[in-house]
């Protein structure tokens, strides 16, 4: 089993970006997370790639981008790990997590950057055009302000692309501060505390001073999801942590989760990752 490992790079707000290419055998990094966001660009390769509580193929053409502190690990296809015809050859940028900040939060002109950048915190998977893969490797090949001009093309050109795909589930690890509603960031803190007991609908509309149908009406409004949908997301992502770290066994994980059995734990966490826990756990091995 994979431990999750918080991984240090050599990033600082003096030295924000570090882009370099890759050529392997195959992806052998465990499951990690860092600060810093990361792109990782396979020009040649395939496989699968964990990403918060679900898991996405890669091809060749393909990028993905990982917001700060998103638990990640590339993987490749098991039948190919032997054959040297299938190396996995790309491009690494990583920049720090307040690169540019001030500019990103206070100018319109990065409005779509910054959108793109608070997506990331689920991973997004790209696929590329000739231009922007370009764009890309020129990255690493570049120093000083022609290398952030390049990452700046490169971020405003992955907001505007079409088809892009967002990995985890919406409530995977769900930070309020992600929320612009102040109203809402209160409840996503409020039920960040307890979700995994009880919740009764009364209790979180008397914490809110609404009716249950008008708080049920304003969540479904603000979250496109029901009270009872958003708790069992929030449940499952936790437990992809918990599987993630390998100290429980899958019904330990369950329980502590907030389920008084298996059968709907299973049932929930199929419906929201498209597996069963089981085959979850076996995607880290």
């Amino acid at each position: 089993m994979k431990r999750l490992l918080n991984e240090q790079l050599d990033i600082t707000r003096t030295n924000p970006i570090k882009a370099r290419t890759f050529n392997y055998p195959r992806f052998t990094y465990p499951l990690h997370f860092h600060s810093e966001y990361e792109l990782i660009f396979v020009e040649q390769g395939r496989g699968q790639c964990l990403v918060g509580d679900n898991v996405t193929d890669y091809g060749s053409g393909e990028a993905i981008l990982f917001g700060s502190n998103l638990p990640h690990c590339m993987q490749t296809f098991r039948e190919d790990a032997e054959n040297e015809a299938f190396r996995v050859k790309g491009i690494i940028i990583q920049f720090e997590k307040d690169f540019m900040q001030y500019s990103f939060s206070h100018y319109i002109q990065f409005n779509s950057i910054r959108n793109l950048l608070e997506e990331a915190r689920r991973g997004i998977r790209f696929r590329l055009t000739d231009r922007i893969t370009e764009t890309v490797r020129q990255i690493p090949r570049t120093e000083g302000v022609a290398q952030i001009i390049h990452i700046l093309s490169l971020l405003q050109s992955l907001s505007a692309l079409r088809g892009k795909q967002a990995i985890a589930s919406p409530n995977y690890s769900p930070d309020a501060s992600a929320f612009t509603d102040k109203k809402l960031g209160k409840i996503i803190t409020y039920l960040s505390k307890r979700y995994t007991k009880e919740v009764r609908l009364a209790d979180v509309a008397s914490f809110t001073a609404m009716s249950p149908a008008s708080f049920c009406r304003y969540f479904k409004a603000s979250t496109g999801k029901t009270l009872t949908q958003f708790i069992h997301e929030m449940r499952i992502g936790y437990a992809c942590k918990l599987l993630s770290a390998g100290t429980m066994n899958i019904s330990q994980v369950s329980a502590v989760c907030g389920y008084e059995s298996i059968t709907p734990f299973n049932r929930h966490f199929r419906a929201i990752t498209g597996m069963t826990p089981t085959q979850y756990r076996e995607k880290l091995k």
